[in-house]
């Protein structure tokens, strides 16, 4: 079994049609996406309809999608992404709203867990970044594989005597018993790298390729400015922060 792992996406279809591009060209049987299809980007609507058309193995919501679809209160986002969050309601129409908060925050799949947030308290949206994050989230995963998103930087935490990290472009999990994997973000990359970043995961070998892609940033920015959404949202995507 080859997973697909996409996450992040954030409304940037530049991004988004990058990474689609690239992944015609590695074999894979599952698609797997951790959450937060809008929020921050300008084109909502369009990653959507492409997403919906992926029929995704797993699609868990993330904390932007439950946002504008009214699951989740605008306090705990800060004003950049809140002015986003309420400029993707007004475009988005009642069917995409509710389709964005059907999902839920973690989903099960055979040897699979698909979160955004951690593992232990999913609906908390919290990051997963540090050991002992990934020692909550350990404690509470019953797949030998996990996949989550959010802080949109890629990394793996693996479990053993201890639990251990690793970063990298290919990362093995060896005997890890183990191992909650994070392939970075699609359309708002914060590693510092902007280019947009997807993985692939190969079950048979228990190897995670972390794959990255050139996408048109300044198209991408432009389209943030004309539609009146804060600059900031743009800027960042130039240096991948």
């Amino acid at each position: 079994m080859r997973y697909a792992i996409l996450g992040d996406i954030h409304s940037n279809v530049e991004a988004l049609r990058a990474v689609l591009d690239a992944l015609d060209q590695q074999p894979f049987n599952g698609l797997l996406c951790t959450g937060d299809l809008v929020g921050y980007g300008a084109s909502p609507r369009e990653v959507i309809r492409l997403v919906r058309d992926l029929e995704p193995t797993v699609l868990v919501g993330g904390n932007h999608d439950w946002a504008a679809a009214g699951r989740l209160p605008l306090e705990y986002f800060n004003p950049f992404a809140r002015d986003a969050i309420l400029w993707t309601r007004k475009v988005l129409d009642r069917h995409d709203l509710e389709w964005l908060g059907r999902h839920p925050a973690l989903v099960v799949r055979g040897d699979v867990t698909v979160s955004h947030g951690t593992i232990h308290d999913p609906e908390a949206f919290d990051y997963l970044q540090s050991a002992y994050d990934a020692h909550l989230s350990f404690s509470q995963l019953r797949t030998p594989y996990a996949f989550v998103g959010h802080s949109h930087v890629p990394v793996t935490f693996r479990s053993g005597t201890a639990v251990t990290y690793m970063i990298g472009d290919v990362v093995e999990l060896g005997d890890a018993a183990q191992a909650v994997m994070n392939v970075g973000s699609v359309g708002q990359p914060r590693d510092e790298d902007p280019r947009a970043a997807f993985g692939i995961f190969d079950v048979k070998s228990r190897t995670l390729e972390v794959h990255r892609v050139e996408y048109d940033v300044e198209a991408a920015a432009a389209r943030i400015r004309e539609a009146g959404l804060p600059e900031f949202l743009g800027d960042r995507l130039r240096i991948g922060r």
